[in-house]
């Protein structure tokens, strides 16, 4: 009986125990062989850093930016600034030599100028910031009366780019671009706008003192830029708002930056009528004094229509209050007629800025209704801020 070997109880228990150690005994050779791989892995990530920063020391801090003008050969260039001399460099090993072509930008070293890397985005910021990408919310519903104008901006601007073969089967080529020239505040810039808020095609908005930069020659690049960043998103729409900022009639002058804003235009008037022809580009451009402006810049060829929006008639009065004073809340003693028939030389943005000042002066009086009275005062004032003369009664 003493030599009977005893009987293990429970079996089944013991079997879920060797199952569990010989699952632990696996998990513990993976984090042994994980250890194993990063270990032999971090000498490689500090090498590769290392390498990093000796290429970062070879290309320096801060680092400077031209423009490639001829390659040498495939280790030496010759570059140039925007406010220095031309120089013959040296472009470094790891830099992609397929990459590079006349015109493209580089990084340079801060001290010996070696070319040390290529800027991938080519366009100039400002032009990136010049693009309208959600479009506005007037449209021409918005417009009161310019039925002719608004019919001569889709002849000459929408319906070449939507409808092209229209004027292939007539047999005529379509305008290259519009001038919109009146009075301020006759709605040559919500016009603009009406026709970015319909259009599907690429709208680029420039005003025309934004083409004046501070170094020399930088003014005809970004135009160049500018109808560069047109032709590649075409169809495009561009409109220089306050054209006669830069395209004023050329004069001898001694000015250094008169000379530089005549040379803006003159790129200007390249891009308009150059040797590409642009069929997918129209150019719309806005002034208050078309009669400053270079006869060059607006003969036919560059600009073949010129649109003229003149001060509003008494219709026209009639719909652009319609227009502002459609959601207005409005007492019954309202009286528009009276404003319409009135021979107050009030445009467009002056019948705008009188509703608005109408409801302003109703809140200050606590009411949500607008009176006829306020819209008299509005009225007086707006035209003393026009004419700069006092409205009758306004001392008294």
């Amino acid at each position: 009986m003493s030599s009977k070997i005893p009987t293990v109880v429970p079996t089944t228990k013991c079997k879920l125990r060797l199952l569990k150690l010989e699952r632990v005994k696996d998990y513990l050779l993976m984090e042994q062989e994980f250890v194993a791989r990063q270990e032999s892995i971090k000498p490689q990530e500090e090498s590769s850093q290392q390498e990093r920063a000796k290429v970062d020391d070879i290309r320096g801090t801060p680092m400077g930016v031209a423009s490639l003008e001829e390659m040498i050969d495939d280790n030496h260039a010759i570059i140039s600034s925007s406010i220095g001399p031309e120089y013959y460099v040296n472009i470094m090993s790891f830099v992609d030599k397929e990459q590079l072509e006349p015109g493209s930008s580089l990084l340079t070293h801060n001290k010996v100028n070696s070319v040390v890397g290529i800027l991938a985005d080519e366009a100039d910021p400002m032009v990136n910031v010049m693009k309208v990408d959600k479009a506005p919310t007037e449209s021409y519903a918005d417009i009161g009366g310019l039925e002719n104008q608004i019919q001569e901006m889709k002849e000459a601007v929408e319906l070449p780019l939507t409808h092209p073969e229209l004027y292939e089967d007539i047999g005529i080529r379509p305008p290259k671009g519009v001038i919109l020239y009146g009075e301020p505040g006759t709605g040559k810039t919500l016009l603009a706008k009406a026709v970015a808020n319909q259009t599907s095609a690429t709208f680029l908005r420039v005003t025309g003192s934004e083409l004046i930069q501070k170094y020399l020659g930088d003014g005809p690049k970004l135009v160049r830029e500018l109808f560069r960043v047109a032709d590649e998103q075409a169809p495009t729409i561009v409109f220089i708002d306050e054209i006669d900022a830069v395209g004023t009639k050329r004069y001898d002058s001694s000015s250094g930056g008169e000379r530089e804003i005549q040379r803006t235009m003159l790129e200007l008037l390249n891009q308009l009528d150059g040797f590409d022809a642009r069929t997918d580009v129209k150019v719309i451009l806005a002034t208050n004094k078309i009669e400053s402006l270079d006869p060059a810049l607006i003969r036919p060829g560059r600009i073949d229509r010129k649109i003229e929006f003149p001060a509003p008639d008494q219709k026209t009065r009639r719909h652009i209050f319609q227009i502002h004073t459609g959601k207005m809340n409005l007492s019954d003693d309202v009286n528009l007629e009276e404003f319409v028939m009135s021979k107050d030389e009030l445009s467009g943005a002056d019948i705008k800025a009188m509703c608005t000042e109408s409801g302003l002066l109703a809140l200050r009086e606590r009411r949500m209704k607008v009176s006829q009275a306020e819209f008299r005062k509005a009225r007086d004032n707006v035209m003393y801020k026009k004419k700069e003369t006092a409205p009758e009664g306004l001392y008294l």
